[in-house]
């Protein structure tokens, strides 16, 4: 005799296979009306010889957007300064090497200027 599985095979599929289509197609269904959006403002600011992006257009999509995602949670997403660790070493190294290489051009300068 078989034992019955304590989860059906159509309820191991759904959950195995239909879980990434569900997400997918979620997906498709918030990017498909974006992209359709930018390929829309794209022609129509071909057409009338205008830059693409504009602020006209930020403009549109921040309020389509908030039109129709106002339940959006914008935590985790906001821009923000990267921590001192991360950023010190980005302005600190350049400015370095430029005070190190004027002094070093500046002390080469006045160690060869005798000799001819």
């Amino acid at each position: 005799t078989s034992t019955k599985p304590a989860v059906s095979y159509r309820t191991s599929c759904e959950w195995i296979c239909g879980s990434p289509i569900k997400a997918l197609m979620g997906l498709a269904i918030v990017t498909r009306p974006y992209e359709e959006l930018t390929n829309c403002t794209y022609s129509v600011a071909h057409k009338m010889h205008c830059f693409w992006p504009n602020q006209q257009i930020d403009e549109l999509f921040i309020r389509l957007h908030r039109d129709y995602f106002h339940d959006c949670a914008l935590t985790g997403r906001l821009l923000r300064d990267p921590p001192i660790r991360i950023l010190g070493p980005f302005i600190g190294l350049p400015v370095l090497v430029t005070l190190l290489m004027t002094a070093l051009v500046v002390w080469s300068g006045k160690c060869c200027q005798g000799i001819v």
